[in-house]
């Protein structure tokens, strides 16, 4: 069985996660996303918020291809938690030149770390897709603005309640 890990933050997922997931179930038979509770970020939400709000997206999300998907947090090194799941590979989406240069290097630092192959795959954001941030979309949200064209409706449920 091919295991992927998608690790991130998802606070809160948006279109382009889930186009990335959608096309990431294509490359593996088990997805695991892994809901980062420390990324260097403050969240909105907390990773059982996160976990709940991506498992109501995904049960309304029809991925192209037969792939397990499941929604776990993680506050331990990538790897570690990889190796629990018996990942072969790591998924990361990128929106530009720049999320590729911190990818790389993060893939780098998981390979030295590991005493596994594990590959990184990246898959480059749809154009439709490029813009979006979580850290935007979280702006847009507190200052009242329209975030449907880029959450799906249990994030825009999340957001009304946290906000």
């Amino acid at each position: 069985m091919r295991t992927a890990v998608y690790p991130g933050s998802f606070d809160p997922v948006t279109f382009g996660h889930l186009d990335i997931i959608k096309r990431a179930s294509k490359l593996a038979d088990r997805i695991v996303i892994a809901i980062a509770a420390h990324s260097g970020k403050k969240p909105l939400f907390t990773v059982p918020e996160r976990i709940e709000i991506l498992n109501a997206t995904l049960e309304e999300t029809e991925l192209p291809a037969p792939c397990e998907v499941v929604v776990e947090g993680f506050d331990t090194l990538l790897i570690d938690f990889m190796k629990k799941h018996k990942a072969q590979m790591v998924i990361r989406g990128v929106r530009q030149y720049s999320d590729f240069e911190y990818e790389a290097q993060m893939a780098a630092l998981n390979a030295k770390l590991s005493d596994r192959d594990i590959e990184t795959v990246f898959l480059a954001a749809n154009p439709e897709y490029q813009a979006i941030a979580s850290r935007f979309i979280k702006q847009v949200a507190q200052l009242g603005g329209d975030v449907s064209p880029f959450v799906p409706p249990p994030v825009i449920a999340a957001l009304q309640g946290r906000l």
